[in-house]
């Protein structure tokens, strides 16, 4: 029995790690460009922000620094409950370039984030619209180089990847092995193919040409969607029009959630949907991240103590060994120290039981939550 399974999942593993590695290679990353671009379109910067407190400051001073000649920042404070707008008319009323809105009332169909976003894009002014969230911090030649990158390409649409900041012990557990297994899910050669169906939005950096952006119907086209930077992508991929996804950790960076409990629910919101609620869809990935992350461990273990031998427990340690490889080229990706890798097994658990919770919500209760809103989910 022991000898099966240690086949078995040497073959998977084997499969799971030579598909990243394929994968990789065709992730484009994008580096800082400087060069000076003639007669630059407006930009306007979309930022929609609710309780954003922790990050708002630093998230708009760095949009604010940026070595673009023509752009604007919109920001929404949609109804916070903290010091977000009052940080958010402080930096306003010392920056023209910022445009500070207080978010309306939410209409009936709406979710928060799509709708604060559709307000700025009312108010906005460029021919480009970068749509981003409130806790990204920007590099100065941020928007330079995606400008640049949208001309040099022919793009009508640029996602980008930042750079993931990692705090506590449970952020560099869970957070490498989320953002991996998003990673898996991308096939990179696909999304960036215009005549593949495939596509895959970041919300942290989407900017659009503002023609091909009113041509989908924008926000307002995805109201109610919880995925509205993937779903976004994929009406513009369904109109015919060309996306690029790209690595782009020299440009920005994120910290996404402090600790475990903004861990939970947050991926908790729409893990489930990204299985398009399929629950054999989730519990198969579920299988494969806990086979590939957790199990060799295990199997290598009873190997030992079954006292197989030295071919079959020769077998489980090589397959521990590639795990290993594979879990240390991601945090060498994520610039996460390598003795982090230690700690994906655990995280492994963690997404797996966020994955069965975000079914339960789904299937059970219907319901979603974020920012302290509860949205039903049909």
């Amino acid at each position: 029995m022991i000898q099966i399974l240690t086949f078995l999942q040497l073959i998977l593993i084997v499969g799971v790690v030579v598909y990243l590695t394929v994968n990789l290679i065709y992730l484009v990353r994008l580096e800082p460009v400087s060069h000076k671009l003639d007669g630059p379109p407006m930009v306007s910067v979309c930022v929609p922000a609710r309780n954003e407190e922790r990050g708002i400051q630093a998230c708009l001073l760095s949009l604010l620094k940026q070595d673009y000649p023509n752009f604007e920042v919109i920001v929404v404070n949609d109804h916070s409950t903290d010091r977000t707008g009052e940080l958010i008319r402080d930096l306003a009323e010392k920056n023209s370039l910022l445009i500070a809105l207080e978010g309306a009332d939410l209409p009936e169909g709406w979710l928060g984030k799509p709708f604060a976003l559709y307000q700025a894009f009312q108010k906005a002014k460029g021919e480009m619209l970068l749509f981003t969230d409130a806790d990204p911090v920007f590099e100065p030649h941020a928007l330079s180089t995606a400008v640049f990158t949208m001309r040099e390409r022919d793009l009508d649409a640029l996602t980008l990847m930042p750079k993931a900041e990692f705090g506590s012990f449970w952020e560099r557990a869970v957070q490498p092995v989320i953002f991996g297994f998003i990673a898996s899910l991308t096939r990179f050669k696909n999304v960036n193919d215009p005549d593949h169906k495939s596509a895959m939005g970041f919300g942290a950096f989407l900017m659009f040409k503002r023609s091909a952006y009113e041509i989908i119907g924008g926000h307002e086209g995805g109201k109610a969607d919880v995925l509205e930077d993937v779903l976004i992508a994929k009406r513009l991929k369904k109109a015919g029009l060309k996306l690029l996804v790209a690595d782009a950790k020299r440009l920005f960076s994120i910290r996404m959630y402090h600790g475990l409990r903004e861990i939970w629910i947050g991926w908790r919101k729409n893990m489930f949907l990204a299985m398009k609620r399929s629950v054999i869809r989730a519990l198969y990935y579920v299988f494969m991240v806990l086979t590939f992350l957790l199990t060799p461990y295990l199997v290598l273990g009873w190997n030992v103590v079954a006292g197989t031998g030295i071919l079959w427990t020769g077998l489980s340690l090589l397959g521990v060994v590639m795990v290993s490889a594979a879990t240390i080229k991601t945090c060498d990706e994520l610039g996460l120290g390598r003795k982090n890798a230690c700690l994906f097994p655990i995280g492994a658990v963690v997404m797996a039981a966020i994955m069965i919770n975000s079914m339960i919500q789904i299937l059970i209760f219907s319901r979603t939550e974020w920012r302290g809103r509860v949205y039903s989910v049909e």
